[in-house]
């Protein structure tokens, strides 16, 4: 327990799960030797009703019978996934990190109620969270999974404690042995058999079946994998700090200059776009050019190459893929392409010079620079990634029955799609859609107004096209030419881009 110093108050994140309540009897046995303060923190996602509500009743009970302070909140997660358009697994975290954030912000006066946060989060949960990735495709960032401890900001972007996890080292079996032998009794989630979740598919089938059938230690050689992973991470994040300044630079685009000239043929926008005004007034790289130092970037090996490359993108925000980073470096390598340019997410470019190699930031001050056209190739099964959006839309063929029961029916598309090449793309002037249950086909520009999407939200909707034909729109049912007629269909969703 490292992370902890006596005096230190902590608290015990309790869902009332196996996992999260042998969290608290084992800190309650601690606690002296520790030296610590512990209160129990629940907050309730109101996703099953009168189960979360009794959920909520546990913990304030094993509170209660304790004698720890208990901190409570809730949330309309379904609503605030809708409303945002997440998963539902997203809005619950970012819910409930918002609750511990407010635990741990301090007052006026310095004082916070809680110093540090602890959840229950196990070994088992970690495996399940490298394969998903992996499955997904990953880089080592993604493979780093669940972190130990996590630092928590506050309102001004200020460390203000943090969430630690001790139980990472824990199988889920040995947890629920460990609170059979002592009489203490916990509460099981009804969701965490539901095979319509990614993880609980992962959890109750894929890790099993790989542990019967090829290794019996696959999840301790993934959670081995994830720590591997962070502390790759660690030694690439220490050597970035030492490019930026030597081999990366930044700088201030001419055009924020005041004595820059006004851009030529393009509408000037001026204080009326509050949003433009404020991004070019920020400092950081959302408004600065960066450069990489040819002569070192080669001098380097090849995965320095790669990470020097991606570490433009996160740096300034835009995501670039590996595909994106391998055709910046043979860009890049091609003496032929002094003076060319690359156009990349975002409405980022890039150009080689003679001795750089220059990642230049959109124009914010026009509207024709801000960038509203993308199209991404959506193979059939597969997935494309849209970070003008944040998203990652998925295409699969799916049959219909318990795989699919989380998905209304009019969301399902007729299986004559897969011999079709779809595509990706945010919605043009012009394009037609006709909802399932219309009378009549409208212009998306229509439907979204409907919707009351507005302003750089509705300019970058995505939608999926197959040839000249639009087959999906995010957040409409599917069309009625295209409705299943058999017992198999073909799904079309977005999932939240990861940070990976």
């Amino acid at each position: 327990m490292d992370l902890l110093k006596p005096g230190d108050r902590l608290g015990l994140a309790v869902s009332g799960g196996a996992d999260s309540v042998a969290l608290l009897r084992l800190f309650l046995e601690l606690r002296p030797a520790l030296g610590i303060v512990l209160a129990v923190v629940h907050f309730n996602h109101k996703l099953r009703g009168t189960q979360s509500d009794d959920d909520e009743t546990f913990v304030a009970t094993l509170a209660r019978e304790h004698k720890l302070q208990f901190h409570l909140s809730s949330g309309a997660v379904a609503a605030e996934a809708a409303a945002h358009r997440l998963s539902t697994e997203a809005a619950a975290r970012e819910m409930r990190y918002e609750f511990f954030r407010q635990l741990e912000q301090p007052n006026p006066d310095g004082a916070s109620p809680l110093d540090k946060i602890a959840t229950g989060h196990t070994l088992d949960d970690q495996a399940e969270t490298v394969l998903m990735r992996t499955i997904r495709g990953t880089g080592t960032r993604g493979l780093s999974g669940i972190h130990p401890s996590v630092e928590m900001k506050d309102e001004n972007d200020e460390p203000c404690g943090g969430v630690i996890r001790p139980l990472l080292v824990t199988r889920r079996r040995e947890i629920e042995r460990y609170l059979r032998d002592i009489g203490q009794p916990w509460r099981e989630d009804s969701t965490n058999r539901d095979l319509k979740f990614t993880r609980n598919r992962v959890r109750h089938i894929l890790l099993p079946l790989v542990e019967r059938d090829f290794n019996p230690s696959i999840a301790d050689g993934l959670a081995e994998l994830a720590e591997i992973a962070r502390g790759e991470e660690d030694y690439w994040e220490n050597e970035l700090s030492g490019w930026i300044g030597t081999a990366i630079h930044w700088s201030e685009p001419d055009w924020s200059q005041p004595h820059s000239k006004e851009p030529q043929g393009l509408v000037q926008l001026h204080s009326f776009n509050p949003e433009v005004q404020k991004r070019l007034q920020e400092p950081g790289p959302m408004v600065m050019n960066a450069s990489i130092d040819l002569v070192w970037l080669f001098s380097e090996p090849l995965a320095v190459q790669r990470r020097a490359v991606k570490a433009v993108g996160d740096l300034a925000g835009f995501p670039l893929e590996f595909k994106h980073v391998e055709e910046i470096l043979r860009f890049a390598e091609d003496e032929k392409s002094n003076g060319k340019q690359l156009s990349l997410p975002m409405g980022w470019k890039v150009v080689r010079e003679l001795e750089a190699l220059m990642f230049l930031t959109p124009d914010l001050r026009t509207q024709e620079r801000i960038p509203t056209d993308y199209e991404y190739p959506l193979p059939l099964p597969g997935r494309a990634i849209v970070p003008e959006v944040g998203i990652v839309v998925e295409a699969a063929r799916v049959q219909k029955g318990p795989e699919t029961a989380e998905y209304n029916p009019d969301r399902l598309l007729h299986p004559s799609l897969v011999s079709k090449e779809l595509a990706v793309r945010n919605w043009r002037p012009g394009d037609r859609f006709w909802p399932v249950h219309t009378k009549s086909p409208k212009k998306v520009k229509e439907l979204l107004q409907e919707r009351h999407i507005t302003g750089p939200e509705r300019r970058l909707w995505p939608v999926v096209t197959c040839g000249d034909e639009i087959v999906w729109v995010r957040g409409f049912p599917g069309p009625a030419s295209l409705e299943p007629k058999s017992e198999e269909g073909i799904l079309i969703r977005e999932l939240p881009l990861e940070d990976e």
